[in-house]
Formats: structure tokens, sequence, C-alpha cells
């Protein structure tokens, strides 16, 4: 069966069974030949083109659905879901050549410190401790120094790594759980890949709303996940207040899991961390090293309640076992070396100058552009599809703002990692050039 894409080749769906035509339509899907949002044929006409049973197709859209691939629309048929768990990690579009990659959320290579292995490195054995001894020292003292309470540590494979075990480790199909709206794409995909149910939570500079997080609260939530500072994809950071503000709320259903992602720690000095964990009887902290020292470490330090720190643990022992103590004596020594932490300050900094200098820039045009710490900025559009064409036109890519929201107004994410400061005033022109086009007079 042909289904027509964005693409000049229309995908073809294979198979005989439930199982093999799921498995086409899901390839399809990760390969990004089935798009978000696409429609898929009808049952009875892939059923018909495929010389199967309807029954057979009817199983196949249902395995995806279970699998958070595809969602039923009622008389719009079953379509691909905005956010499918089958798609890939990092969500992107070809990007022409000579375009300015402002899409992908990598931290920049340019101020990344070197990882240096050292001759004769010991490795150790299936018997050995689960942390470096010297590691968890230093975690409990730089976490501890945020106020969580870090009696219970343990290591897992990145923060979505974390996210997924710390969710695993309480809730059941069909649980609710808060999140951020703009947010994590990969939350959004993750959710439904485990039966779980998204519920968006407004938020602004300063993170979740309090009456968000409080309807929400009301809805049943079981979980709530929060991002503490340089969130993706807006920038916010949970100010003092905010936080005395979602811990009152919390306070109040002490049995919802608090799941603090503050992955942008080292990157973000400027702001404080203002925790949201400890008072309910279930929490995680998650302090991840990707944005700072670089993705390939596959590391995130978890601060835990200690029933959620032993069952995370425990499924860790049973699965992985541990993360690398080759990988943990990197962190022990990125976190202690001088040298590497004053190359961390510099580029927080860099970072901090190439935010600031776009929203400034933008402001100057009447544009309004959010972006208060990370290495992310979000601004509101009329339309994504025509502010991200039109940019890309011009040579600059950028993120949709679909790829991050729920119900949350349009708007487009720009990452400025890769964006130096001669690159601000162009970026900024051309956005304005855009818009104006679009008859929003270079404002929304």
């Amino acid at each position: 069966m042909v289904v027509q894409t964005t693409s000049p080749a229309a995908y073809k769906i294979s198979g005989r069974g439930a199982s093999q035509i799921a498995a086409s339509i899901e390839s399809g899907i990760a390969d990004g030949e089935l798009p978000p949002g696409r429609a898929l044929p009808p049952i009875r006409d892939l059923a018909t083109e495929l010389g199967v049973n309807p029954n057979t197709v009817s199983a196949a859209y249902r395995l995806l659905r279970d699998r958070g691939a595809v969602e039923t629309a009622g008389r719009r048929g079953t379509r691909v879901r905005m956010q499918p768990a089958t798609a890939p990690r990092n969500l992107s579009f070809p990007i022409p050549p000579g375009a300015k990659d402002l899409v992908t959320g990598d931290p920049d290579r340019r101020l990344l410190p070197e990882l240096v292995f050292p001759e004769g490195a010991s490795q150790r054995l299936y018997s050995g401790d689960m942390i470096l001894p010297d590691l968890l020292d230093t975690a409990r003292a730089r976490i501890g120094a945020g106020h969580v309470a870090v009696d219970d540590l343990l290591l897992t494979f990145g923060a979505g790594d974390a996210i997924d075990r710390a969710l695993t480790a309480h809730l059941r199909t069909g649980d609710l759980v808060a999140v951020e709206d703009p947010g994590w794409g990969a939350v959004y995909r993750l959710l439904p890949a485990m039966n779980l149910t998204a519920v968006p939570v407004p938020i602004d500079n300063e993170g979740m709303t309090p009456e968000g997080l409080a309807s929400a609260l009301k809805r049943g939530v079981r979980a709530v996940i929060i991002t503490s500072r340089a969130q993706n994809p807006t920038g916010a950071a949970v100010s003092a207040e905010r936080a005395k503000a979602l811990r009152k709320l919390l306070a109040e259903r002490r049995d919802v899991l608090v799941i603090e992602d503050d992955h942008g720690a080292d990157i973000t000095p400027h702001h404080a961390l203002h925790t949201v964990t400890g008072v309910t009887e279930h929490w995680a902290h998650i302090r991840s090293l990707s944005k700072a020292y670089g993705p390939d470490l596959r590391c995130a330090v978890v601060a835990a309640d200690g029933t959620t720190g032993g069952r995370m643990a425990g499924r860790l022992r049973l699965g992985a076992g541990w993360v690398s103590q080759l990988i943990q004596a990197q962190v022990h020594r990125l976190w202690t070396d001088e040298a590497v932490q004053a190359q961390i300050v510099d580029a927080a900094r860099t970072y901090t100058d190439r935010r600031d200098a776009l929203i400034t820039a933008l402001a100057a045009r009447g544009i309004k552009a959010i972006g208060t710490s990370g290495i992310n900025v979000w601004v509101p559009v009329p339309e994504e599809a025509v502010v991200v064409g039109g940019l890309l036109a011009a040579g600059w890519a950028v993120a949709p703002g679909a790829w991050f929201r729920v119900d949350s107004p349009p708007g487009i994410r720009i990452t400025v990692a890769q964006l130096d400061l001669a690159d601000v005033e162009p970026l900024a022109d051309a956005l304005g050039r855009v818009l104006t086009a679009s008859g929003s007079n270079g404002s929304v």
C-alpha cells in the first residue's frame, strides 16, 4: 500500500502478519518517510492492497497504538503521533549545504573538555562497587550543595535513562504524568511507549506555573517531571519564589513522584538550584553531564529517596549492571580538575553571551524571545511551518515548536550552541523579514 508523503517517493507499507505490517510502519516513521500527523490508510483499503484480512491490519494498528507510535483520531482515522515513540531521539530534517544548523540540541564541540583515559586504567569485575568511592564523595558534595538530600545516589546512562527508570519504579499502565508544555520532546515520546499519559502543564520564564501544576494534580497525576534550569526548549529556570509555590502544592500530594531534571547545572552556574524535591515521599533529582562535558559520556548522577533509588539501582543490576567505571573515573576527573572546571565556566559564559545577544537583537526588531538559561531560545510565531521554511530558505535551520509542545501556542526553538556572535545580527534580520512577510509585522 502506498502512502503519500512529503518526499518525492511514496512509502510502501508491506507485510502479511500484524507484526510485519506494524514493523513496516514503524520503519517508515523512524526513517521520516511517515512524518508526524501523517494519516495511515483505512484498515479495509490497506487489507485489500496487502491481500490480508482486515482484522490483521486492525491488530497491526492496535500494536502501534500500544507502542505509542500512532493514535486514533475519530473520523480522521489513524495517524502517526506528533511525538511518536518510534521516532529518532533527536528529530531533524534534511539541512541543505551552506545552511547554519541551529536545530540540534548538541553542545558546541569546541567548548567540550578533552577526554583523557590514562594508560593502565584498571577495569572493574562483576563483584566491584557500583559507584567509585571517590566519585560518590564528589557527587554528594556537588549535589548536596543545592540542598538536595544525597543519602541515596546511583548512576544511570544519562537523563533520559534516569527518567525512564524512575517512572518504572512507581507507575503503572494508564497513569497520568505532568509534563512541561512546551517541553523535552523525548519525554513526550517516552510516556506513550510506557503506556503512560502526558498531562501538559504551561511554563513561563520561571518554570512550571503553579496554576498549571495545581490543575494537573487535581486530575490525579501520579508523577511530575520538572526541569530546574536550562529548560528545553525555552531556557526557563525555576526561581526561588516559584520553587516555594510548587513545593507547597506538592506537599499536599505526598503520594506523587517528583522527577527533577537538572541536566544544565554546569552550564548555568549563574542560576542557583531551587529544588522541589524532598516534599513528597518519592522523588529523584537527576544531574546529567551531557551538555557541559559531552553527550557520549552517557552518565547521570541521581539522588533519590531510599525506595526510589533502591528500585532504580536494583533494576539496573538486573539489566546493564553498572555504568562503566572507566566512565566514572573520567567523570570524577572532569569534576575535580581545576583546569577543566575553568573551561566549563568559560563555556557557560560563552553560551550566555550568545543567548543574550540573540534575545537582545530580536527585541530590537520587536520580536519577543524567551531564554533565561541554557543553550536554547524559544520564539513565539504565528505559523511554525512558514517561519521554519522561510528561515531555511534564508540559510538558517531552526526547529519547529511542534516537536516540543502539546497545547501551548506555536513557536520555534533556536539552539544557540553553534551560533557565533557574528551570526546573531544576520539571523535576527532574517527572522524579522520572514515574520514581516508572514503578516505579523516582525512580532507576534
